[in-house]
């Protein structure tokens, strides 16, 4: 267990972490004994002590209180739409693999209207780390429930209790493909921030999921009240995954477990499997080019699927259809004299106009053209 910092020790350290935030924004706009902004500062810990270079790192958030924060963190930021916030991401990490991409999204942000872009990105493992801020409750838009609150609990649109079974999101994370998760709470931020460092060094995805509080929504509809409170009472149920193993499952019913919950360095990352990919492709279309081409029809065969010979120009593919059509247009619309004009005769009386209405075809049971199925040239033109 390391010691805790001395006060010397903060101070330096808040002067270093000043450098990757906007200092003329603040302060934030977060609820007082929000745990968002204590979970932002574990993150740029760990960025200080990765030794991260600010011009090849880039974080993206959705919509919501946690997607705030990239409005204070002063790197490569993309305050993205709702729900997208990993599909941003997957872009930048496929056109820039050599950036550091970290999203910073919320439990309704991230795993209600994003759960599906959650769920591929764990299925793709693409080397981007996943902090997702878990309060419980839309914070932002008045204290709506989430996938993740508790059955029983309240919220403006359950206000006598939550009716659904929430989402363990980290099992979640691991049985579509991420292969990092973890999980920390605001309450205990130096094991998160060490969770944090370890998710960033990873290759492949990292699913990291944060506990925190938030009093002004979820704290006054649902016991403990208070910031305080919630963050003793967090505390007090965290249960390290070491811990955890050795526990009966009625002991462990209503603990938050904590730590490194699963570790597969050796899952395939995205890119290199698309590399691979890309590159069979590549040499698929370089042996393509060295073979003989097909060779055209020539000028003399006019391509012509489907039509008859005798219907077909000698010249351009397709020009007996079109000049019977135009031919149909000219004779319906024959001004005659005296300014009036001559009416096209109906179908089936043997009209001019209505056997080149036909696409230049003659009239259907005329006995002088074969049927098309018996004499009709092959397309020659392509597949």
């Amino acid at each position: 267990m390391s010691e805790a910092p001395t006060a010397d020790a903060r101070a330096s350290e808040r002067l270093e972490i000043e450098q990757f935030l906007h200092t003329e924004r603040l302060p934030h706009i977060w609820c007082p004994g929000c745990g968002i902004g204590i979970v932002t500062g574990a993150f740029l810990r760990a960025v200080l002590a990765l030794g991260l270079k600010r011009e090849k790192t880039v974080v993206v958030g959705g919509i919501g209180c946690s997607s705030r924060a990239v409005g204070y963190i002063d790197v490569g930021t993309v305050h993205s739409i709702h729900g997208r916030a990993l599909a941003f991401a997957t872009g930048i990490k496929m056109a820039r693999p050599d950036f550091t991409v970290v999203v910073l999204t919320g439990d309704g942000d991230g795993a209600a209207i994003g759960g599906n872009h959650l769920i591929h990105a764990c299925r793709r493992n693409i080397d981007i780390t996943c902090i997702l801020f878990n309060n419980q409750t839309y914070g932002m838009t008045g204290g709506q429930l989430s996938p993740t609150m508790d059955l029983g609990d309240r919220g403006t649109t359950a206000p006598y209790g939550q009716a659904e079974p929430p989402f363990d999101l980290c099992r979640l994370a691991e049985a579509a493909g991420a292969s990092f998760v973890a999980r920390g709470t605001a309450a205990n931020i130096r094991p998160l921030e060490r969770l944090i460092k370890q998710g960033i060094q990873h290759h492949g995805f990292s699913f990291i999921e944060a506990v925190v509080p938030c009093p002004t929504e979820y704290g006054k509809r649902n016991p403990p009240a208070g910031a305080v409170a919630m963050l003793d009472d967090a505390k007090t149920r965290s249960v390290s995954i070491t811990r955890a193993a050795k526990m009966p499952a009625e002991e462990l019913e209503g603990k938050i477990v904590t730590g490194i919950l699963h570790d597969d360095p050796e899952a395939p990352e995205f890119q290199s499997t698309y590399a691979a990919i890309s590159t069979r492709a590549q040499e698929a279309a370089a042996a393509r080019k060295g073979r003989p081409r097909r060779a055209a029809a020539p000028a003399t065969e006019p391509v012509a699927c489907g039509l008859p010979p005798s219907l077909v120009s000698e010249s351009t593919p397709g020009t007996a259809a079109r000049e019977g059509v135009a031919g149909a247009g000219a004779a319906a619309a024959k001004p005659q004299p005296g300014g009036t004009r001559e009416e096209a005769p109906p179908a089936g009386t043997g009209g001019s106009g209505a056997r080149a209405g036909a696409s230049g075809m003659a009239e259907a049971g005329s006995e002088d053209v074969p049927p098309p199925d018996e004499t009709a040239l092959p397309c020659e033109g392509g597949e």
